[in-house]
């Protein structure tokens, strides 16, 4: 039997007591529930648990019931909700019809009401999962996905293989809507290592790629294909700075699969492009952003721009013998990994010399590609190479073990640099947030969304660094900060609580008081010592 997640809301605790034990829960097939006292302890609670189904009071303090399903249908748009209340009003029924809900019950709830409500949803979960993950249906989605010639089109489109001036004419044979103006390539990238037992890893991918064509928001007209073991979005977007908002409904894909497919996806997000031309350096910016999961985790959406906003077409240089796969060690591998691939680099090329001419010519191009890395990185070649030596002289003499060496240590030395700029940059970015709530904590709109539109950034991305840098979400940052601020206002001054809450972003003062005494101990008006 498939066991599923519940949360139980309600603010008044004896009553979700006795709704926990009016059922034995794990023998129709469900977790005991979660509990939250009301509905932002809710949706915080929810992050983390991911619930199937939320049976939730409709009349609580903060958030109420109603507030609490349209929050969490945005984030995640499958679950369940079932409301339960004693206020017998038909404009309560009719917006949790609106709101889809699964039952609407009064209370008192009979333990026969609520035990055959419970069953009726788990046979609905139950067919969903199947339904998803049916074999026969996969795979027959999978032959009849998308009609042969736009597939072709779209993977010959990425691998840069159509004449600009061939595009808009098979575009309207093939009658694929893409209007753009501007485009971006996105990867969607399946772990191979997170698979439900039982589970074909292929189908999982086709069950992947169908979940994002249901669900991605119609306005990015987005079109997807199998490439590569990888599913391939190109998305039209309406505005260049419209890429913050892609990445974060790319980030709500990640999570949707997580929760839905218990898959662990990542999408790397591309450059943003003027014309369908340049489609393949997008999926080029994409597929490096799926590499980038080493360093900021998987199971989210990586925008290469926000990450490396500084590379430009030509960052890996033109040596097409192995300083690609260097290079991009040298970004995002360690010491060992970098030692590894210049080895395998310097195997393959030392045959390759028949001459001591094509030799020194070898060497100069060896240079060349270095330099423009590093040129192309924004690193300081000054503290790369020594400014006063002939490089090419000294290089074009040297053995192969010699030589091996030196691009050892130049490498080496570029890693480090990359490491402490990426670090510093991400230092900034996480300063000049705090130094935003240092001077806005008082505003009452000030929320991740709020913060990501200031600086210019997905929410996705903002809240991985928040919290690599810092160790805690933005919000409970916030949060801190807000209640540092309250503590002293009630010692330092004889305001009201309510003013004090005012004060520090709050504009109701009982919801102050309840964070304040869930903060300290204690409600405000005992610290304060009235």
């Amino acid at each position: 039997m498939n066991v599923y997640k519940v949360m139980l809301v309600d603010d008044e605790e004896n009553v979700a007591r006795a709704i926990l034990k009016k059922i034995e829960w794990e023998a129709i097939g469900f977790e005991v529930p979660k509990y939250a006292r009301n509905g932002i302890e809710a949706l915080e609670l929810a992050e983390s648990l991911k619930p199937d189904v939320v049976m939730t009071d409709i009349k609580m303090p903060y958030m109420d019931g109603m507030e609490l399903a349209r929050n969490l249908r945005k984030l995640y748009p499958n679950i369940r909700i079932i409301f339960f209340s004693g206020f017998d009003e038909f404009e309560y029924a009719k917006e949790a019809i609106r709101l889809e809900a699964e039952e609407y019950i009064l209370k008192p709830i009979d333990s026969n009401e609520l035990k055959n409500i419970f069953e009726k949803v788990h046979g609905q979960l139950d067919k969903e999962t199947e339904e998803r993950l049916s074999t026969a249906k996969l795979e027959k989605y999978y032959t009849e996905s998308l009609p042969l010639l736009q597939e072709d089109f779209l993977t010959a489109l990425i691998e840069g293989r159509i004449p600009g001036e061939k595009i808009d004419k098979l575009i309207e044979d093939y009658r694929i809507d893409l209007p753009g103006p501007y485009y971006v390539c996105a990867i969607v990238h399946t772990s191979s290592n997170n698979i439900p037992d039982g589970m074909n890893p292929l189908l999982l991918k086709i069950a992947v790629k169908r979940l994002i064509e249901e669900r991605i928001d119609d306005r990015w007209k987005v079109r997807t294909l199998s490439y590569a073991e990888n599913t391939v979005m190109i998305a039209c977007l309406s505005d260049e700075k419209k890429i913050a908002s892609f990445t974060d409904e790319c980030d709500r894909l990640c999570r949707l699969s997580e929760s839905i497919l218990k898959a662990g996806v990542t999408i790397g997000i591309g450059n943003v492009c003027k014309n369908m031309e340049e489609i393949s350096k997008s999926y080029s910016g994409g597929r490096d952003a799926v590499s980038y999961r080493a360093l900021y985790g998987s199971c989210k959406a990586i925008n290469i721009e926000e990450i490396v906003p500084q590379e430009d077409d030509d960052y890996y240089g033109d040596n097409s013998e192995g300083l690609y796969d260097i290079f991009k060690k040298v970004k995002m591998s360690d010491e060992a990994a970098i030692r590894l691939s210049i080895e395998e680099y310097m195997k393959k090329t030392s045959d390759k010399h028949s001459s001591i001419q094509n030799y020194r010519f070898y060497v100069m191009e060896l240079v060349s590609d270095i330099y423009k890395f590093a040129k192309n990185n924004q690193l300081d070649t000054t503290e790369i190479f020594d400014k006063d030596e002939d490089l090419y002289s000294k290089l074009r003499i040297m053995e192969a073990g010699e030589l091996s060496k030196w691009i050892e240590q130049v490498c080496i030395r570029m890693h480090v640099m990359i490491g402490s700029k990426r670090n510093d940059s991400t230092r900034s970015f996480v300063a000049k947030a705090k130094d935003y709530v240092t001077e806005h904590y008082a505003d009452q709109e000030l929320t991740v969304d709020y913060i990501c539109n200031h600086l210019g950034v997905s929410s996705a991305y903002f809240s991985t660094i928040f919290k690599k840098e810092t160790g805690t979400t933005f919000v409970t940052y916030l949060t801190d900060y807000r209640m540092d601020r309250a503590k002293h206002l009630l010692v330092e001054t004889d305001d009201k609580t309510y003013i004090i809450a005012e004060k520090v972003g709050y504009s109701d003062p009982n919801y102050f008081s309840y964070v304040f005494k869930k903060q300290f101990g204690v409600s405000p008006s005992k610290f304060k010592g009235v």
